[in-house]
């Protein structure tokens, strides 16, 4: 036996549901889970589906191969499958801020991510003991305007080595050069805090601050050419008064970022999110 994940995006028609329903009980297949969504203003449909076939009777590709014969072509689908025993490699980038790091991959060591993080890649060398202690392979790669071009090339020599599904930038402060959006595309997740575009700059928590906010915010979305302006994935926010520092303003910034990335991370390995246009639809 085995499990399988298809997700499905195609013009809303009639039948759908039926045919695609059908099919899998054609080869025998059990459906643990279905979901689905119409956006009626573009006529767009969405679908999400897990089932369980068996393998003597209906080999993997066989399945796949007859679905992209048989629904997909006549719905004219866009759509994917994974196996739901399938751990997609995840390679996480960073820089100095361990806040991130030190939750993912602690929650990696758990077993609560479903995931394999064959690398850590890094512009600074400073969070190599924490790999080593993780026992992750760490590589540093420096990055300057004379540099950026090779760094690149680097980057993605080590992704398709480590055939890479998903890059998660954990804090990694530098601009994601638009070759290596192109090949990860909706396939790099960022977090930062949601103060932007009211609170640039270095210190966004002292600007916060100052103007004496009650709610701070944190926002991971997918990587695209327009910086932080990509589909969005999770959000959280956390309520503040006058009586919280800027260093537990601070605090609070980082564990609400901790929790929004391992929840888009979740989502993302577990093919819940569907990106059209720059906006996403997240199933549960």
């Amino acid at each position: 036996m085995y499990a399988i994940t298809l997700v499905i995006q195609c013009p809303d028609k009639k039948g759908i549901i039926a045919d695609v329903t059908s099919f899998v009980y054609q080869y025998s297949g059990n459906i643990q889970y279905i979901d689905q969504y119409v956006d009626r203003e573009k006529g767009a449909f969405f679908m999400r589906l897990e089932a369980e076939l068996n393998e003597k009777n209906c080999p993997y590709e066989t399945f796949i191969e007859a679905f992209e014969k048989g629904p997909a072509s006549e719905f004219t689908m866009t759509w994917s499958h994974q196996p739901i025993a399938y751990k997609p490699k995840m390679a996480i980038f960073v820089s100095k801020y361990d806040h991130c790091l030190y939750d993912l991959l602690g929650r990696y060591k758990s077993g609560e991510l479903a995931v394999e993080i064959p690398f850590i890649l890094s512009n600074h060398p400073d969070l190599a003991p924490i790999a080593k202690a993780f026992e992750i392979p760490f590589y540093y790669v420096p990055v300057t305007k004379e540099t950026k071009a090779n760094a690149t090339q680097e980057q993605l020599k080590l992704l398709n080595q480590h055939e890479v599904d998903f890059i998660v930038l954990a804090r990694y402060m530098q601009i994601i050069p638009e070759e290596l959006i192109e090949v990860y595309k909706s396939n790099i997740i960022n977090i930062h805090h949601s103060f932007l575009p009211a609170f640039p700059g270095a210190k966004p928590y002292h600007s916060a601050f100052e103007r004496g906010v009650k709610i701070i915010g944190a926002t991971s979305h997918y990587v695209t050419e327009e910086l932080d302006a990509g589909p969005i994935i999770e959000q959280g926010v956390a309520h503040v008064s006058h009586n919280h520092s800027v260093s537990q303003l601070i605090a609070k910034g980082s564990d609400l970022e901790k929790i929004v990335l391992a929840n888009a991370v979740k989502q993302h390995a577990a093919k819940k999110v569907m990106v059209y246009g720059n906006k996403t639809v997240i199933f549960t």
